[in-house]
């Protein structure tokens, strides 16, 4: 089972950010969507799982979770834009891996027994912080995120 992870795209969908996630089994997207034909683009490559992030606003946006669990393969997955929103502790609930976006910056680590991931930024370039997009192979264990850098055209 093979996850793509995106977040903060920003009503920006890169071309080299649809190829980069095709040949995924599912993908989830961490909040900051920008507009609802994101999700239906990504949608044409796989099932989609999306949280709102707090520039999502709108009909389209109401429709979507403030967080969700998903259970992808073995792994029970917990989606969330903010992670400095968490109100649980994501250990003793059963999570084996949090996906947030929200800080643009590209980053994983292990915590608790919990791999956490943030994908990054696949929309607009903030600062001088990389344009990313996650594979994450569910399969392979220990899990190891692999954060594909996209080229900014």
């Amino acid at each position: 089972m093979l996850v793509g992870l995106i977040s903060d795209t920003h009503g920006l969908l890169r071309p080299n950010a649809i190829e980069a996630l095709r040949g995924s089994d599912l993908i989830i997207h961490a909040g900051d969507v920008g507009k609802g034909e994101i999700i239906e683009s990504l949608a044409q490559i796989a099932p989609v799982k999306a949280v709102r992030g707090n520039i999502d606003k709108g009909d389209w946006a109401e429709a979507l979770p403030n967080t969700q669990v998903i259970t992808a393969g073995s792994a029970v997955i917990y989606a969330l834009h903010d992670l400095n929103q968490i109100d649980l502790d994501p250990a003793a609930a059963g999570f084996h891996i949090v996906v947030s976006g929200h800080s643009h910056k590209p980053e994983s680590y292990e915590r608790n027994g919990v791999l956490y991931i943030n994908p990054g930024s696949a929309g607009p370039r903030r600062f001088k912080l990389p344009i990313t997009v996650v594979w994450l192979d569910l399969e392979k264990k220990p899990w190891e995120p692999e954060f594909i850098e996209l080229s900014p055209d």
